[in-house]
């Protein structure tokens, strides 16, 4: 799923809990904790409620993409790390189908499968993203400076809304944008949609 600014709690979240939520949960507690942050200052940081914020926590909620991008944004985090860790860097990983890390939104359907190995410090991640009929990842917030990502649409109709504009994408269509601009990911047809994710980071010394 990140602005300075304090807003309205999300009401895009997800009920009910279970391992994932519980470990996401755990690792933004951990990592909260590691930087010295109350919850009401992660709040403000994130523009997440503090009452959601402790039932993320707690392990009670399941955050939408939005929602978690936003936490990642205030912890100086990757989602990749806060679903299931990071690895030290291998000449070769494989990563099997089932050992993928998996952002699951249950309120719309919306999957975010990473595909790349999750290693500490890569500047690059490859994803698969699902997007249900009619569903949409809301509002993503922008990153730092110098992250690009490039979207492939491998089946369905895809609309990446960038900056307020629509770019209609079909079956094979490609599209590149810098990312340090609010943008969302939408499925407006009546099928099902898949698209390939890459978000690389450049070296701001670069």
């Amino acid at each position: 799923m990140d602005s300075a600014q304090q807003t309205s709690p999300a009401p895009d979240d997800n009920d009910g809990p279970d391992d994932l939520s519980r470990q996401f949960g755990d690792r933004v507690r951990e990592l909260r904790k590691r930087g010295n942050l109350t919850l009401e200052e992660l709040s403000r940081q994130s523009g997440v409620s503090r009452a959601m914020l402790s039932k993320v926590e707690r392990g009670e909620k399941s955050p939408t993409i939005g929602v978690a991008k936003r936490i990642c944004r205030a912890l100086n985090t990757s989602l990749s790390f806060l679903t299931g860790g990071e690895e030290d860097r291998r000449a070769v990983a494989v990563v099997r189908k089932d050992q993928r890390h998996v952002f699951r939104d249950r309120d719309t359907g919306f999957e975010r499968h990473l595909l790349s190995p999750p290693i500490a410090g890569s500047s690059v991640e490859l994803l698969l993203h699902l997007l249900p009929a009619g569903a949409s990842t809301g509002i993503m917030p922008s990153y730092p400076s110098g992250t690009e990502k490039y979207v492939v649409v491998a089946e369905g109709e895809l609309v990446m809304v960038i900056g307020g504009v629509d770019y209609s994408l079909k079956q094979g269509d490609s599209l590149f944008f810098e990312a340090n601009v609010d943008h969302s990911f939408e499925n407006r047809s009546k099928a099902a949609c898949s698209y390939y994710l890459v978000i690389a980071r450049r070296d701001r010394a670069a």
